[in-house]
């Protein structure tokens, strides 16, 4: 018996090349799995975006940045420090999250053009929690721990 072998050429990332980075108006604050507890005023006020990677009409991850001139070490300072975006110096990254595997890299990659446009901005910095989690992210997607705080941590993301 013959049988004929059969040859899958099938990339579970192809979908990854079709997404595009949106800015959006709001979310649904539950499904953030790092800080639920921010508001969509908050992530939409004065200084701060929320951007979406979409695929098929369908959010795949996000991330929420607020535009500063200084590294804040707590949300309160982030507060705070935010700034217009034509004012600030950096672009800090307090939360980002992926609902399908890859959306997290590529939503970060896609920030990265999208502040390297802006023109005015060299680094994208994060607010990002003490956990073995968004260590291990942000060091595999190329950043560089800049300071550890009582609660936080800094990763910069060189543009």
């Amino acid at each position: 018996m013959n049988l004929q072998k059969y040859k899958y050429n099938f990339n579970f990332f192809n979908w990854i090349k079709k997404t595009e980075l949106v800015e959006l108006s709001e979310i649904n604050t539950q499904d953030d799995p790092i800080r639920p507890e921010i508001s969509n005023k908050f992530r939409t006020s004065q200084g701060r975006k929320i951007f979406g990677l979409k695929y098929n009409g369908d959010i795949e991850g996000v991330v929420c940045i607020a535009f500063t001139s200084d590294i804040p070490a707590t949300v309160k300072e982030l507060e705070l420090m935010s700034v217009n975006e034509k004012e600030g110096k950096i672009a800090i990254a307090y939360t980002l999250w992926s609902l399908k595997k890859g959306a997290g890299k590529k939503i970060m990659k896609e920030l990265l053009k999208y502040m390297k446009e802006k023109n005015h901005l060299d680094s994208i910095m994060t607010l990002s929690p003490l956990t073995p989690m968004a260590t291990h992210y942000h060091i595999r997607n190329g950043a560089k721990l800049i300071k550890i705080n009582p609660t936080t941590q800094n990763f910069e993301y060189k543009i």
